[in-house]
């Protein structure tokens, strides 16, 4: 089974039973976005935390089976036209540089890691319109001289 192919049928098994990413994450013990990165195929699971995944989902042992392959992180190097992902794309163009211009300043040279990383997504309610908040939190790699 290929991730595209246990990406699908996990995308339908949770619209099927009705489940949100929250509540599938907390059956299983794991952060949403931690869990959905893997469950697009972006990341992989123990064998313990794909089974439970499965099991919650009354999915088959082949969709667990993926779920613990490791994944190849490759994806469209085009713009993205979804307007939330587009938005995304868009405040690291603005941003990115001037995000690393800070870093820098106050860490060095070097980056963030994204294997040590953790990410939250979060609502904040506002009277003005509720706002999307993401975290993102990495160690901070410097690069060595040789």
């Amino acid at each position: 089974m290929t991730k595209i192919d246990m990406s699908e049928e996990i995308l339908s098994a949770k619209k099927n039973l009705g489940l949100n990413w929250e509540e599938i994450a907390k059956k299983v013990g794991m952060s949403p976005v931690f869990l959905t990165s893997a469950a697009l195929g972006m990341n992989s699971l123990k064998k313990d935390d794909a089974e439970k995944l499965c099991e919650i989902l009354s999915l088959p042992s082949e969709v667990a089976l993926a779920l613990q392959a490791f994944p190849y992180k490759k994806w469209d190097q085009t713009i993205p036209t979804d307007p939330l992902v587009y938005r995304l794309y868009e405040v690291v163009g603005v941003y990115g540089e001037t995000i690393k211009e800070i870093v820098h300043e106050k860490f060095g040279d070097g980056i963030m890691s994204a294997i040590d990383f953790s990410l939250d997504i979060d609502k904040e309610e506002d009277p003005k319109g509720d706002r999307v908040v993401i975290t993102m939190n990495g160690k901070f790699l410097p690069y060595k001289s040789w």
